[in-house]
């Protein structure tokens, strides 16, 4: 095998061509590089915070404990349907109050701005819950486990859905808790995901045995400050019942924090609501009374179907 090398001399105007060519080059390669640079304020930048998992599991709970009833007054914005459904139907803001008390008592009163006149008045105690709507003269009642899914998303919206996004539950001891970092766009997380027992179902007559473990909650806490930033709730089989996203924490006294904006979302009920609180009193004694809805004379009584899809009968007002 024969290497021939051989040398080319370039002329003066060939080398000022390659010249030119080569920084053409180079300056083009530091273009796709470097397309914009920011720099952010040194006052901007943030830190991620450390944490244990034990930190933050009593951090929760801590709060969980601290607060144990909530007065308020709101401004709610619901809206129903998604991407998925096709429609998405915004609603006019609605001002109103809320009111809630551990483990599951709650009351909350929508009215239309600037008049203050009622659009709905509906309260839970965990096992039952009751609806007035005044301009239906309709007060509706029903299980609160009620899974039945009405034709407008927005009829779906049950009181005891706001009870764990203003009083979240505590996370019992020993129960079984995952622990992990999570980074999502800007933000960097630490997630405790809570563990439960799943039961399957057996036969009449035959015990039901524990299967396996499920998902129970989602607790995401930000690192830049290590305030509670969100709390997925999980039914059986994995199904996202209840998302809901905090921000603008600040300190009401006594060392305990609330958050003025709740987010919550309601996927498999096809509804989302957002509640701004505009007054905040926490842990003052409401009596049990203030948990019940009057039933107006004359009112329609309707009972809404149980889980079995029964029919709703109608009764006559009491």
């Amino acid at each position: 095998m024969v290497f021939i090398n051989k040398q080319v001399k370039l002329s003066p105007k060939d080398n000022w061509r390659l010249t030119i060519a080569a920084t053409v080059l180079a300056c083009s390669l530091c273009s796709c590089a470097v397309s914009h640079k920011t720099i952010v304020p040194p006052a901007q930048v943030l830190t991620a915070r450390d944490a244990t998992e034990s930190d933050l599991l009593a951090q929760y709970n801590k709060f969980a404990r601290s607060v144990q009833t909530v007065n308020v007054a709101v401004e709610m914005t619901p809206s129903a349907g998604s991407a998925y459904t096709g429609v998405i139907e915004q609603y006019h803001e609605v001002e109103g109050f809320i009111l809630a008390m551990r483990p599951a008592d709650i009351r909350v009163i929508g009215q239309a701005p600037v008049i203050s006149k009622n659009i709905f008045d509906m309260a839970s105690d965990g096992t039952t819950f009751e609806i007035f709507i005044p301009s239906k003269n309709k007060f509706v009642m029903g299980p609160a486990n009620l899974q039945r899914v009405a034709a407008k998303p927005i009829e779906n919206l049950r009181p005891q859905h706001l009870v764990e996004a203003l009083l979240p539950p505590e996370i019992a001891s020993g129960a079984a808790v995952l622990f992990e970092e999570w980074d999502e766009g800007n933000t960097r997380f630490y997630i405790l995901t809570s563990l439960a027992s799943a039961v399957d179902s057996s036969p009449a007559g035959s015990s039901a045995e524990p299967a396996h473990l499920e998902i129970a909650r989602k607790i995401w806490f930000d690192r830049a400050d290590l305030t509670l930033a969100r709390l997925q709730s999980y039914g059986p089989g994995g199904r996202l019942d209840s998302d809901v996203h905090f921000a603008g924490w600040h300190d009401t006294g006594g060392g305990i924090s609330y958050p003025t904006d709740i987010h919550i979302n309601r996927p498999h009920d096809g509804y989302q609501i957002g509640i701004h609180i505009k007054r905040l009193t926490l842990n003052t004694p409401i009596t049990a009374d203030h948990f019940t809805v009057k039933q107006p004379p004359g009112a329609e009584i309707v009972r809404v179907a149980d889980n079995a899809g029964s029919p709703a009968p109608k009764g006559p007002s009491q």
